[in-house]
């Protein structure tokens, strides 16, 4: 009787001994580091994530089109977005020399624009009214498009400066890489949704010229857009 009472006595001293142990290392583990704004590190958590495919959007798309952060050394102030038209990225400029690269669709041959303009207005789910000039080429067209996953703008929109033209999302994925629109941006709609969180209104947006294309600048763009290439307005895409 007494060994078992010994037995039943020990075997309570080594549970409380290791429960401490456990608890005291716990308190003692470093906490999880705090990152600035705009640190790579804290930008490189979140990219490399496990989420889904079908909540990431990425799944589409070919490797290098998937947001990812890459060295990019520049004078320009964290902070600022620089779209490579040419090679189809958006850039996110960090603090590091580095950035955060999308894949986007960009302005077809006659579309390019290049120069220098701020985000004036951000909008998430974003209604489209098409302008007059499409409305006069394609009668058919409705006057407005309530946001929604059908909404040719996609999840989120950034409207640039005085322009027509906007950073946005998407409907139609397969277009990431290409040269199609009438001179928007536009991003998957997750990436979308990961560059407006960065971004604030009055952050500079600078298009680089495309050597291969006849680019008009931002000053100088008339408010042409073409008319969607299908007249189903639950999936109305801009082209």
């Amino acid at each position: 009787m007494e060994i078992g009472k010994f037995a039943f006595k020990s075997a309570n001293l080594i549970t409380a001994a290791t429960a401490a142990l456990w608890v005291s290392s716990a308190i003692a583990a470093p906490l999880a580091p705090a990152y600035s704004n705009n640190s790579s590190a804290q930008v490189a958590s979140v990219i490399q994530g496990s989420a889904p495919a079908n909540e990431t959007g990425s799944a589409g798309l070919a490797a290098n089109l998937r947001r990812q952060v890459v060295n990019y050394p520049t004078a320009v102030a964290p902070g600022t977005i620089i779209i490579d038209t040419a090679q189809t990225y958006l850039y996110y400029v960090l603090s590091d020399g580095k950035a955060i690269r999308y894949g986007i669709g960009v302005g077809r041959d006659g579309f390019a624009w290049s120069g220098s303009q701020a985000v004036t207005r951000k909008a998430e789910w974003p209604d489209w009214t098409p302008p007059q000039e499409m409305i006069a080429r394609q009668p058919y067209l409705p006057r407005w498009v309530a946001g929604g996953e059908g909404n040719p703008l996609g999840a989120r929109a950034m409207y640039l400066g005085g322009t027509v033209y906007r950073i946005h999302g998407t409907n139609a994925p397969e277009t990431i890489g290409t040269k199609v629109s009438s001179g928007c941006i536009r991003l998957i709609n997750a990436d979308v949704i990961d560059l407006y969180d960065r971004v604030t209104v009055g952050t500079q947006v600078i298009v680089l010229p495309n050597p291969g294309q006849g680019a008009r600048t931002a000053a100088s763009v008339s408010a042409r857009i073409a008319a969607p290439r299908t007249a189903d307005m639950r999936m109305t895409r801009i082209y």
